[in-house]
């Protein structure tokens, strides 16, 4: 026993023995470390994935979803592990989740909580107005969410000759939709019709308009025109024509705002850039005269 002892300490005390054997070490360290980190970077796991392209404000159904297995290393953020915890639920409604895209959590809410991005950035004391609209008076769907519009006014007088005029500029679009109340342009694979313009003035604006659409024995028409001057993104908007103002304002002085019609309930006439723009110098002319 002390034989075996004495030869243990004999061969570890050489120099060259306890080198081979710490290369030796470090070689099997290295190798399972180097094995463990890897097989860390491509274990694979499996997720739910969208196996389809899902527009905005989409109801999530089963056949929407299925499973693939991914390396883990892939994963990042906070996403949804199970199909369970994704149906039922909406994709968001600034949000088109590609084919192939995992859940990640932000891309999808529940519907009471479902926002209308058309509300988001309303100044306060801003009213939005509900417009009705359709191709013609949209210059057949070219007129976009964010994009400025102007309004102008077209009318008789007291003496039976037409005021025509720019009355009411800088307004943003904030949304357009159709009848059913879905965004003409969120979805990039479904054709919508125009039925309804949302843009917000400030609240003595708003009333200004319903003033001029209550002067119906004046064949009012108020004309929306896209707006192709460089403004700046903080100018606010305002009434550029103080003649329209005035005859408005004197012909609704007595009139109570119970009276006033609510600019949901207009249908808009039909008209297009070519018989505005025809018109407009003559036009403009006599509404300068009066």
């Amino acid at each position: 026993m002390n034989n075996l002892s004495a030869s243990i300490k004999k061969f570890m005390g050489n120099k060259n023995t306890v080198t081979i054997l710490g290369v030796i070490i470090c070689i099997f360290v290295l190798y399972f470390g180097y094995n463990y980190r890897i097989n860390q970077k491509v274990q694979l796991t499996s997720i739910p994935y969208a196996n389809t392209t899902i527009q905005p404000r989409t109801l999530i159904t089963q056949d929407m979803v299925s499973y693939m297995e991914v390396p883990t290393s892939f994963l990042i953020g906070d996403y949804y592990t199970t199909v369970d915890n994704i149906v039922g639920k909406y994709s968001n409604y600034n949000t088109v989740i590609a084919s192939g895209s995992i859940f990640y959590k932000e891309l999808l809410t529940d519907s009471q909580y479902l926002p209308d991005a058309a509300f988001q950035d309303v100044p306060e004391g801003y009213t939005v107005i509900n417009y009705a609209v359709n191709m013609a008076t949209t210059y057949a769907n070219s007129m976009y969410p964010g994009n400025k519009i102007n309004i102008y006014y077209k009318s008789l007088n007291d003496d039976g000759k037409v005021m025509f005029g720019k009355f009411i500029e800088n307004i943003e679009i904030l949304d357009v939709k159709d009848s059913s109340g879905q965004h003409v342009f969120e979805n990039s694979e479904e054709a919508r019709t125009p039925a309804y313009m949302l843009f917000a003035v400030p609240e003595n604006t708003h009333l200004l308009l319903r003033k001029a659409l209550y002067l119906s024995d004046y064949d009012v028409e108020l004309i929306l025109v896209p707006n192709t001057e460089e403004l700046s993104d903080d100018e606010s908007v305002y009434v550029t024509s103080e003649e329209i103002l005035d005859f408005i304002e004197d012909h609704t002085q007595t009139v109570d705002v119970t009276q006033l019609p609510n600019l949901d309930d207009i249908e808009n006439t039909d008209n297009n850039s070519t018989s505005t723009n025809s018109n407009d110098n003559e036009e403009t002319e006599n509404t300068n005269n009066q």
